[in-house]
């Protein structure tokens, strides 16, 4: 997943897979990103096509159009269909903007 680290990377927002490890975390806005499934094509009883899931979670003090811009500019310039969705958890006062898509492993 190195071209997953360097698109990542383009988008110049800390970022850690998973989550940062206690007390280590940036201020937001800040990334965790995940591969949480995969979607192989299967042949002849054997994983022929390997395909993973990705999940890119954007973490900001408050809504920002700007830096999701930036995640979204860089997606788009890799050709990457992404879906996108939001939302604000209560007991860390952040919003959470996902997205979601697949890449070639």
């Amino acid at each position: 997943m190195e071209e997953l680290v360097k698109i990542i990377e383009e988008m110049g927002i800390p970022f850690a897979y998973d989550h940062f490890a206690e007390g280590e975390s940036p201020d937001p806005p800040f990334i965790c990103y995940l591969l949480p499934d995969s979607d192989n094509f299967a042949a002849d009883g054997k994983a022929y096509y390997r395909i993973s899931g990705v999940r890119i979670e954007l973490y900001t003090d408050y809504k920002e159009p700007s830096i999701e811009q930036k995640v979204t500019a860089v997606l788009d310039e890799h050709g990457i269909f992404y879906a996108q969705n939001e939302v604000w958890i209560e007991e860390e006062k952040l919003y959470e903007s996902a997205f979601e898509f697949e890449l070639p492993v």
